[in-house]
């Protein structure tokens, strides 16, 4: 099949990526340097706001009710609107600096925010294509409008489930949405039909108010002596709940692929005196399921395994919910022309310098530094087709989505295509598996990073472009997009936006914090005897 043949919109899209190519660097070594954690990204959130609106965008802080979230808009006249958007959340515990050995950022400890996928990459990447879109419109007389959402939290499905129901993602021709390679074969490709499924996260609090009455059974005051009754309190509820849910997780789910379901403990303690059981704990929980009725069934079961440990614990217990999200709806009209511009773009290349990277990393290691370091499969493209088959040979024949991820809200409310582009990994001799902090560092040193950021944002440029000159091209998303929803937004096979809940912005998130000592992570980086 000939590759596509490029409007002169579309070169010159590829040209403003060029121009701008020292500018991504740079943004994108910023927000790596930020590296804030779900719902705390203040920084890098303003930093949005602030280069979007120097670009001509008007923009809207906190959009939905989430202080870390905004909505950028800028119109060359009536037609079509395309929407992309960033993320710029990072991981705690994964402090890397951008350098080829393992140490943490300055200044703090590897107990503080990193970028792992990197969503540092993913943003900037976005803004690159934004940008370049925008500068290929004014240039021709393209009417039509550009959206741009800046999305927190994805890491736990934070924002979008939210955007989706206040209608952010309304109105719009079409929604682009890319990603950094993690994982084959999702590498350089568009999803076909196997998208991802559903995602629910909430946080189970536990709060020891009346330990007193516990154990009680004349209702007489708690007794002086230490050694008489009284309420386990709240850590103890959260140990039950975490222990029990542990040992329940194989019956949660029929046995089947592509589902989890993770925890983390969020807050516990908050014990005066050795004498007093625990006020308060928050344990969160992460399901990825292929469909809303299997996460609906662990819901089910996590609230018995709460009620059950609050009760035997002395406590009252709260499920507060930090995500609801939708499984993805696919459209391949809008995967065809996002594969048509990904082979106009090509793969990311890189050069000497990052193979020098790669070596100097290899050889810290104590590896024999490679000629070629990066994987072979990182410089090439994979049809949607094929890489639709590869990932198929996991999944039951009658599985429809595979693991999740947030951008599936969007699908529900405009045609949507989701791919990815190469982030820089490396081979490894037979048997041996890279610490984690490589891939972080590579997410974050230009070298290695800027080529991927570069080659995303051509894609997005193009695609956009060719959804908003190629009337054919749009129609056709739209068509698909109706006949799999019946009737498009509120039709007949269309599922409704599952959040019913305010944004779980105040909960005890990981954070940085402002002390005498200066700028430092919520868990200090320098520790006595550390």
């Amino acid at each position: 099949m000939p590759e596509p043949t490029l409007t002169a919109a579309q070169k010159d899209a590829f040209a403003a990526v060029a121009a701008r190519a020292g500018d991504l660097s740079r943004w994108c070594a910023t927000i790596f340097d930020f590296a804030e954690t779900a719902w705390r990204e203040y920084r890098s959130a303003d930093w949005y706001v602030a280069r979007l609106r120097a670009e001509g965008f008007t923009v809207e802080e906190g959009s939905g009710g989430m202080p870390t979230a905004f909505c950028a808009q800028w119109s060359n006249g009536d037609g079509p609107v395309i929407g992309m958007y960033g993320e710029y959340d990072a991981v705690p515990g994964n402090c890397q600096a951008a350098s080829s050995r393992r140490e943490p950022r300055a200044g703090l400890g590897f107990q503080a925010g990193g970028h792992t996928d990197p969503h540092s990459g993913l943003g900037i990447g976005a803004l690159g294509g934004l940008l370049a879109t925008k500068a290929a419109m004014e240039k021709h007389g393209i009417r039509g409008g550009l959206r741009f959402t800046g999305e927190p939290a994805e890491k736990v499905r934070g924002s979008k489930p939210v955007h989706a129901a206040k209608g952010y993602y309304d109105g719009l021709a079409a929604m682009l949405s890319f990603h950094p390679f993690y994982m084959l074969p999702m590498c350089n490709t568009v999803r076909w039909d196997t998208h991802c499924g559903a995602g629910y996260a909430m946080i189970y609090r536990f709060i020891c108010d009346a330990p007193e009455a516990w154990g009680r059974a004349d209702g007489a005051p708690i007794p002086q002596s230490h050694s008489a009754v009284r309420a386990p309190g709240a850590n103890d509820a959260l140990m039950l709940m975490y222990q029990s849910s542990k040992s329940l997780r194989e019956a949660m789910l029929p046995h089947q692929g592509g589902w989890s379901v993770s925890e983390a403990i969020l807050t516990a303690g908050q014990a005066t005196a050795d004498n007093l059981p625990a006020g308060l704990a928050e344990l969160q929980y992460m399901m990825r399921t292929p469909t809303v009725a299997m996460a609906e069934q662990v819901t089910a079961v996590l609230d018995r395994n709460a009620e059950a440990a609050a009760a035997m614990s002395g406590c009252r217990w709260e499920r507060h919910w930090v995500s609801k999200s939708r499984p993805g709806l696919a459209n391949h009209a809008m995967a065809r022309t996002v594969w048509g511009a990904m082979q106009a773009a090509g793969a990311p290349v890189w050069d000497e310098a990052a193979r020098d990277v790669a070596r100097d990393i290899q050889k810290g290691l104590g590896l024999e530094p490679m000629k070629e370091p990066f994987l072979d499969e990182m410089t090439r493209l994979i049809a949607p087709e094929e890489a639709e088959s590869i990932l198929r040979r996991d999944l039951p024949p009658s599985q429809s989505h595979s693991t999740s991820d947030d951008y599936t809200d969007m699908s529900w409310h405009a045609p949507t295509a989701r791919f990815y582009i190469a982030r820089p990994a490396l081979k490894a001799p037979g048997g041996y598996t890279y610490p984690n902090w490589v891939m972080n560092a590579l997410g974050g040193i230009p070298a290695t990073i800027d080529p991927m950021v570069r080659t995303a944002a051509r894609v997005l440029a193009a695609s956009a472009l060719r959804l908003l000159e190629d009337a054919a091209a749009r129609d056709a998303a739209m068509a698909e997009f109706q006949a799999r929803t019946g009737g498009g937004v509120g039709g007949s096979d269309w599922l409704a936006p599952l959040c019913d809940y305010a944004p779980p912005i105040h909960f005890r998130w990981p954070e940085y914090v402002e002390t005498p000592r200066g700028r430092d992570w919520w868990i200090p980086s320098a520790m006595p005897g550390a």
